[in-house]
């Protein structure tokens, strides 16, 4: 995976989960009783992605970034899917465990492979460049779902995204045209 591959495939997730995170709020306190049950569904996605850091991040060393980075996507993917039908709070509260295992998953991934795509004379100015565009796509895209979503369903909102991470799954996966330019000149 390239810089540029890395950078593209993040900024599409990190724009599908600002397209649905406001909506998520809403969908988890219209399901949940009270603001603790709401409270509880976020503490278990933390808690349950901070007791995994450890586990995955020596499963990294064993697999690559590149496959967490797939199984994030595509696991967020079906995710989404599953989103828009829940009915209870015991059904978010197991939907946030998943999330917090792929969020953990996503964010060790992501450092690894930032780490890996960034030359040591220009890292600084490299992940400042990377953190710059992976923002502007998160905050145009909730600029831009407060304007779309009058004409669309809140449903509608999990199954885009869903899509997004699979086409952020399909960037990770390409293998990296610098690659095959090079084996084509070598020949």
């Amino acid at each position: 995976m390239t810089y540029k591959q890395l950078l593209h495939s993040q900024s599409l997730m990190i724009t599908a989960s600002s397209i649905v995170f406001p909506f998520y709020l809403l969908l988890l306190r219209n399901l949940g009783d009270s603001y603790s049950q709401f409270g509880l569904a976020y503490g278990i996605f933390a808690l349950t992605a901070a007791l995994s850091h450890p586990l995955i991040g020596s499963w990294s060393d064993r697999v690559g970034e590149k496959r967490l980075l797939l199984l994030y996507t595509f696991g967020m993917a079906v995710v989404m899917i599953i989103i828009p039908i829940l009915t209870t709070i015991t059904q978010v509260y197991i939907v946030q465990i998943i999330m917090g295992l792929l969020g953990a998953l996503q964010k060790t991934a992501e450092k690894i492979a930032l780490s890996r795509q960034t030359d040591r004379a220009h890292r600084g100015k490299q992940v400042g460049h990377y953190h710059l565009w992976t923002s502007i796509w998160a905050a145009l895209a909730v600029i831009a779902t407060g304007y779309i979503i009058d004409f669309l369903t809140i449903g509608s909102l999990f199954y885009i995204t869903s899509f997004m991470y699979v086409a952020a799954g399909v960037l990770i996966w390409q293998k990296p045209k610098t690659i095959e330019l090079e084996r084509h000149h070598s020949l």
